[in-house]
């Protein structure tokens, strides 16, 4: 598992959706994180938002950037915990054609060297919808953290191996 330097970084145009009912683009720290551990990769940060905690306003932003030719993935952060308002897993429902779900079974093994058991508490999932990877972290700074640093960083880099995310893109829409 290294990243085989003798073949071509290709960057990933990155979407941003941080979802919150208090966060401002002026405070979203765990959003500051993510877009910059994305633009360090080398990858395009291809737009960033906020949308409040509410099924309609997620999948609304979804859909528009699953759309959108020059975004090849999503990554949203808040939303993924237990209380009534976390509802970003369900707007992935709305939204998806294939679950992934080894990414959150791995975010959780991976984090619970962080937080422990509470761990559980985390709904972090994974979707493909219509050729478009989408990928919701929990909001905490630590969450995104352990999500880029541990997975999506390497999965989103095409030299990565044995295998990675991005060599599998120009088959997504296959039928």
């Amino acid at each position: 598992m290294a990243i085989d330097e003798s073949l071509p970084f290709k960057p990933v145009r990155i979407a941003l959706l941080t979802v919150s009912d208090t966060r401002t683009l002026a405070d979203d720290s765990s959003g500051d994180i993510l877009a910059a551990r994305i633009v360090d990769a080398g990858h395009t940060l291809a737009a960033r938002e906020i949308s409040r905690d509410s099924k309609n306003e997620i999948a609304a932003h979804l859909h528009r950037w699953i759309d959108d030719e020059l975004i090849d993935c999503v990554i949203t952060t808040g939303g993924t915990g237990l209380t009534g308002r976390d509802v970003t897993p369900e707007a992935l429902d709305r939204v998806k054609d294939k679950d992934i779900p080894g990414f959150g079974e791995l975010f959780r093994w991976l984090s619970f060297e962080t937080i422990g058991t509470s761990t559980i508490q985390s709904r972090a999932c994974a979707v493909l919808a219509r050729g478009t990877y989408i990928f919701a972290l929990p909001g905490s700074n630590g969450a995104v953290k352990d999500g880029w640093d541990k997975i999506l960083h390497h999965q989103l880099d095409s030299r990565f191996r044995p295998c990675n995310f991005v060599e599998l893109m120009p088959r997504l829409r296959e039928r």
